[in-house]
Order: C-alpha cells, then structure tokens, then sequence
C-alpha cells in the first residue's frame, strides 16, 4: 500500500512549524476505521467530522452543552433578518505558513456550495460577502434560524496552498469523491495538528503544529497515532494490554469488562445518532406499496435488537428526532408486531412474498453487521428472502452512492443538531442541484415533507418551526418513509490518565486539540 506523506510536503516553513521535543507526549489511538480522505468537503462522513477539527479549526464549534463557542471568528452580531457578520482573529496562519483571512473564508465557503455533500446545508445562504481581511457577512437567501449552526461547517481552507495544478496538471482543489485528488492526499489547514504520515488503513500520523493560534489551550499530546482497528475484540484487547491509550467506539458487551478495569475509564454519552434501514423503490416496485413498507416496519422488532444485540446501550426509536430535538413527537412509538405484518403482507398480495437484496457497512456504526442479520432473519419471518452483502464502510460507501442494493442501512446524526438537518439528508426528494436527499437511497419522495422543511429553514418562531418539524416526522411515520432502528449511544475508553471526558461530545468528534495527558 501506498505510503502517502502529506502535510510535510508543502514546503519548508511547514517542516519548521512542527516541533517535537525530547519528552514529547504521545497519544496511541484506534478508531474503527480511518478517514478516507484528508479533504474536509469530500464526504460528509463521521471519518471526516472526526478528522477535520484536528487538522482544520471551525469558524465557530459546539459545546458538551450543546451551545457555541468562537474559533476562528472571535466574535459575531446579525445585522438584520438575512445577515450575521463575523470577526475573525488576526494572527492565525495555516500549516503552510500563509496567513489566514477573509479571502480563504470566501474560498472555501464557495468550494462548500459545490460538494454534493455539504451543498445542501448551504443552500439556505445566498452569499458571502467580505468586508476586509478580518470581517465578512454570511447571508441567507430569506430569515434562516440556523447561521451558528452551519458556521461550524466552515473549516476555512488555506487558499494559496491548493491553487494551481498538482504534478499531474490536475487542480489542487479538485473534488471528486475517492478518486486520490491532491486535496485528498495533502492538507494546510490552521488545526491543532499536522498530519506528517498517512497510509490508508494502516496508520495515520499527527504532530502538533507549533504554530497553533490557540495559546489558551490546555492541551499537552505533542503527537497523535492512530491506527484502525476494525474488528472491536480486538480494539478493546489493544487498551486493556496498553498497545493504545484511547479508543472508540465501543461495543457494548465490552462495556462492564472495561468499567471494571482500574487502569482505564468508559465514558459514555446519550445518543442521537438514528440507525436505519432506506427501501429504495425505484429498484423495488413492491417497495412503493404503503402497505408493504408498514409491513416491514411492523415485522422489524428494534426493542428486541437495542435488548440482545446492543445489550441496552441505544434506545428503540420510531422516528428520526431524538428526544430534545424540536422534531420530536412523544406519541409515536415503536411497533413491532408480526401478526400485523403479515396481515398487511397478504393484504397488498405478497403473502408468498419476495427476494431482495441488502447492503450494510461492517464497521461504520456498533453491531452494524450483526444488526442486519438480525433484520434479515426478521424479514424472513414475513416471506421476504434477503441477500445480505456486508463490508467495510471505505468500500460500503461508495456502494451507498450508487444506490447499489434494495435495502440499504444508514445511520445519520444531525450535525447541526437540529430535526431538519436529518430530512433534509435522508428524506426529501433527492435532487441533484440543491444537495437535498443526498443520501436519501429509498428515493422517497413527498412534497409535503419537502413543503414543511422548506417553511421550517425561514421560521424564526421556535415554537411554530416545532410544529411543522414534528408533522414531518408523523407524516414519514405513516409513510413508512424508511425503517428506524434505534438511536445509537456514544462510548470511549482511554487509559485513566488520558483525560478525554472533558473533549468528547454527542457530535462524535473528539477535540483532541485540547486533550491532557496527566503524568
């Protein structure tokens, strides 16, 4: 395999800003799977999430509690219904050394509107207009109640370093989903860390960049190694012997085995991560049956699989909102019932029946492979024959985008913490232009629910944009839009003197910028 290095090749003054000293502190981590790509806009993935705020900093960044806190913008004000101006801080430069202002913050906010991931999340701003080096106005379209929540999307790119053709004569800024691009392969951003080494699946190496803007910080890990590790026996074997000091995820039949070591600590988070299966009917005519997709619902028991399969560790879900969220609708339940199934099976005439095929990752989301198989078996018990293909999600995902199965699983959270962001994904009609439905691979399609998401992104008003987000939810509720599973709780567990409680979060993505280790 390929050994790529990438920071490091940017020139000179990126080899001087990385400083090691002779007690330099290391963190020796294993996650699940690496990130594909070291470009931030290529895929918006939990890879990149989790990759992205250790090389990039965001213009503004959630809190535990679920509140912003500056980053590269030191300060923000809404100047009228459409615009919200931004400071940024002066001194902060890239890994490359070049200097960071305005000018790349317009440059990767135009790049953000072309990715056919992260577009539909702008699609709500019309502009972005800057004002001098340090200052600019983000403006919407129409009254957006979302500004803070997309800013902590922009992680401002250094515009210098990928402008101009790479070796090949191919645009540095190229993007292209898994297809090796300079931007994929090379990084200047202003995060805390620089990535020096990277062979895909096998080892990814960060040294903290002494040039970092943020002196605040109480973070001591001088450098960063992280190795995949898939299979979870094996992660959790790696920090009982002390081969790694943090990981994640973990299972949760590995949770009591950890609480009970004294050399290390489980930290763990409710979730708001939904787990699903998406019928696709345009692959599947029989998929485009009411009665049919109910009837998977009613014969899919997910009280049972949060019971045996994640021994507790989720929690059974109907809908896509999680309790707290503004989409979230108390009355609807969970409902599994077999009897029912069938009935509705030989109601819409496919008593006899039918074969489909299903595809899900085996290493993206906890359990996932044993969580299909579980559907599969239940599916079986209403006459449906599944074909199940499982594989790791480097390959799963590029499968996903070709809308490669009949059934296909995806877990979703909402990165903007917010009900809408899930539909917008996962539910509108898929449209290429606008980035809605992007991984909407059912192809469900009702333009109510387009209707309601649409008024929700201009509504102020918190209680009437409640309103219309939980009608929402019962309307895919009765459409039997897509199959809920459950809602996936968050654990990790690192060596007790690694403090990561105060760095992780429901969004999944660790600040390990911040992150101490104690002597």
């Amino acid at each position: 395999m390929m050994k790529t290095i990438t920071s490091l090749l940017a020139g000179s003054v990126l080899a001087l800003g990385i400083a090691m000293g002779a007690n330099a502190v290391t963190l020796k981590m294993a996650y699940d799977a690496d990130p594909v790509s070291l470009d931030p806009h290529e895929q918006l993935s939990g890879g990149t999430l989790q990759m992205a705020p250790m090389v990039f900093d965001p213009l503004v960044r959630w809190t535990q509690e679920l509140t912003f806190e500056p980053r590269l913008a030191e300060s923000w004000e809404r100047i009228d219904e459409r615009t919200v101006r931004f400071q940024l801080r002066k001194g902060v430069t890239f890994h490359s050394g070049n200097p960071m202002t305005s000018a790349d913050v317009l440059w990767t906010y135009n790049r953000l509107k072309s990715s056919p991931d992260f577009k539909g999340i702008f699609e709500p701003f019309d502009s972005l207009k800057v004002i001098d080096d340090y200052s600019f106005d983000l403006v919407t379209k129409e009254a957006f109640p979302l500004v803070l929540h997309t800013a902590t999307y922009i992680f401002p790119m250094d515009s210098k370093f990928y402008t101009g053709p790479d070796e090949n004569g191919e645009p540095k800024d190229k993007l292209v989903k898994h297809a090796g691009t300079y931007a994929s392969t090379h990084e200047s951003g202003t995060g805390p860390y620089v990535v020096t080494s990277r062979e895909q699946g096998v080892k990814v190496e960060f040294d903290r960049f002494s040039g970092y803007w943020d002196k605040a910080s109480k973070g001591n890990v001088d450098k960063i190694v992280m190795t995949p590790i898939k299979e979870a026996p094996t992660r959790v074997a790696a920090l009982l012997s002390g081969d790694v000091d943090f990981i994640a995820p973990v299972p949760p039949t590995d949770h009591q085995r950890i609480a009970g070591n004294d050399k290390v600590n489980l930290v763990a988070l409710p979730g708001t991560r939904i787990i699903t299966f998406q019928l696709n009917q345009e692959r599947r005519a029989e998929f485009k049956d009411l009665r049919v997709r109910q009837a998977i619902v009613h014969a899919i028991n997910n009280e049972g699989i949060v019971e045996k399969i994640m021994k507790g560790f989720a929690t059974a879900a109907a809908q896509q909102s999680p309790k707290g969220y503004a989409g979230y609708k108390e009355s609807l339940k969970p409902r599994y019932d077999l009897n029912k199934a069938k009935a509705l099976m030989k109601e819409a005439g496919y008593e006899k029946g039918f074969s489909v095929t299903m595809m899900a990752p085996n290493n993206r989301y906890v359990n996932d492979e044993k969580i299909a198989q579980a559907v599969s078996s239940m599916l079986a018990k209403i006459n449906i024959k599944v074909d199940l293909k499982t594989m790791p999600k480097a390959q799963y995902w590029p499968t996903f985008d070709e809308r490669a199965a009949d059934i296909m699983m995806i877990g979703w959270h909402a990165d903007t913490e917010d009900s809408a962001n899930f539909t917008e994904f996962l539910a509108m009609c898929p449209n290429k232009e606008t980035g809605a439905g992007q991984y909407n691979s059912g192809n469900y399609c009702n333009p109510k629910v387009d209707e309601l998401i649409k008024l929700s992104s201009s509504e102020t008003d918190a209680q009437k944009r409640a309103g219309m987000l939980q009608e929402v939810e019962q309307i895919l509720y009765d459409d039997a839009a897509f199959v809920p599973l459950h809602w996936q709780n968050l654990a990790w567990a690192a060596k007790k003197q690694v403090d990561i409680a105060p760095v992780v979060n429901v969004m999944n993505f660790p600040f390990l910028g911040d992150l101490v280790i104690k002597e």
